[in-house]
């Protein structure tokens, strides 16, 4: 997997990218009780803002990590948000990319770097 600073988490599956938050993140936002995903098909930009995240504490987006097309959107967030303070990095992933050039992962920082990052 790789991760952003905004404290999300990539990682490779054939042609796509699975995003999500770190559990770090989660930890940070308290226990979520909305979210609101993408629409599949739409196409992003690096920072465009694509899923907002309700939490006791506070609201927070989750921005595109990279440019590319939403695929798929994790449907069971809408029923359940609780799944991503249970599960962040696993079944609680958010959506699905196509990216044009998967070598822009290369940018982002490896496990070893973000628990640096989150020291």
């Amino acid at each position: 997997m790789k991760y952003t600073e905004e404290h999300e988490w990539l990682r490779v599956e054939g042609d796509l990218v699975v995003v999500g938050i770190t559990e770090h993140a989660s930890t940070q936002l308290g226990d979520v009780v909305f979210v609101e995903l993408p629409e599949v098909e739409t196409v992003v930009a690096k920072g465009d803002e694509v899923v907002v995240i309700e939490s006791v504490k506070a609201a927070s987006d989750i921005l595109a990590p990279c440019d590319g097309e939403i695929v798929e959107v994790n449907e069971a967030l809408t029923d359940n948000p609780a799944l991503i303070n249970e599960d962040p990095t696993g079944d609680a992933w958010f959506f699905k990319m196509k990216l044009d050039d998967l070598s822009v992962l290369d940018d982002f920082m490896t496990e070893d770097e973000y628990n640096d990052y989150i020291g």
